[in-house]
């Protein structure tokens, strides 16, 4: 099989002649990461494309020089869209751009970002690229930490925006509705583009439970992701997708079904028990599993192989994408990462 074969078959449930593996949910570029004599096209079955963020790079070198050598800034990406989009998490006073709104009329008029985008055949040409290497290729939103609710609330302020659903709606609801057709235009251009994964999400669970309950997530959220992902299989009806969220988001994994997702991700083993979401979901593919917030930075080799083989003996080969269950953090060494790839090859078939 190929990787893009493999990552087909597991998100529709099969089971491939080897466990299908990742090192995320998003776009990680791996020859950064490995030794030029050990890189290889293949070691992992799916590589993200790029929007194409040309002043991204510069923005992350802008903010390094006004912090210390070790704060962690996020990717390049991130840290363009939070300036592009006036969001300031390293400046408390003016940190939410929304956070002072007083009436409905401010949220309609504040002007939401139009990232430099790369044209819709730039995007058909790195999908067609990444596909020819015999890979999935898969496609992530530019955003602001999330789709619906993570933008939402940096732009008003956590507090903010859950007091928004409860005491004002029609506040939440406009804000969301904007936030809902942007993310539904991109989603828009990566199919036709013809990503085979389509990766959506907020992080709506904490370590226990949820931040708001899941009658709140399916009046405000499940009805949205669901408009982003018929529009995307509008377009192109066999894109497959994966919902991210951290932490415990077990009362929705139902609804997240019902409204057409293939995968959730990172199924964190401390948060989530992803064998008893295998029994009660058979139909739900799982994208990560494997390690603690540091296991993959921190951790010895062997001890990952033997996350690894863990995972493996609960779950099986079908139905999963097996990954880290966090970000890669940047001291994450390339013996880890190789003892990752290398036990999916001896464990996983």
């Amino acid at each position: 099989m190929t990787g893009r074969e493999r990552i087909l078959t597991a998100l529709d449930g099969g089971r491939p002649d080897r466990v299908a593996r990742a090192l995320g949910f998003g776009r990680i570029d791996l020859r950064k990461l490995a030794p030029p004599e050990e890189y290889r096209d293949d070691l992992l079955d799916v590589q993200f494309v790029s929007f194409g963020e040309p002043e991204a790079d510069a923005e992350l070198r802008r903010l390094v020089r006004e912090f210390p050598a070790d704060t962690r800034l996020g990717t390049p990406e991130q840290a363009a869209n939070y300036r592009a989009w006036r969001y300031h998490p390293e400046a408390l006073p003016r940190r939410n751009p929304l956070a002072r709104a007083r009436s409905l009329g401010e949220l309609e008029e504040f002007p939401f970002p139009e990232p430099a985008v790369i044209g819709d055949g730039e995007l058909a040409a790195q999908v067609a690229e990444i596909q020819a290497l015999g890979l999935a290729a898969g496609g992530s939103l530019p955003h602001l930490g999330g789709e619906l609710f993570e933008p939402a609330w940096r732009l008003r302020g956590l507090e903010n925006f859950l007091l928004d659903m409860i005491e004002r709606p029609a506040w939440a609801h406009l804000l969301l509705d904007r936030l809902e057709a942007l993310a539904r235009a991109k989603a828009e251009a990566l199919a036709r583009a013809g990503v085979d994964v389509l990766t959506l999400g907020d992080d709506v669970g904490m370590p226990r439970g949820m931040i708001f309950g899941p009658q709140r997530w399916r009046e405000f959220f499940g009805p949205r992701m669901a408009a982003i992902i018929g529009a995307a299989r509008t377009i192109r009806p066999e894109v497959r997708v994966l919902y991210h969220s951290d932490g415990y988001i077990a009362p929705i994994v139902g609804d997240l079904l019902a409204i057409g997702v293939n995968a959730i991700n990172p199924v964190q083993p401390e948060h989530m028990d992803a064998a008893a979401m295998r029994r009660r979901y058979p139909g739900m593919a799982l994208w990560g599993t494997v390690g603690h917030q540091s296991t993959i930075a921190r951790a010895t080799p062997d001890e990952i192989r033997a996350e690894v083989r863990l995972r493996l003996s609960e779950l099986g080969t079908a139905g999963l994408v097996i990954a880290p269950a966090y970000d890669l953090w940047p001291e994450a060494p390339w013996a880890n990462l190789k003892a990752f790839i290398e036990a999916t090859e001896e464990y996983g078939r």
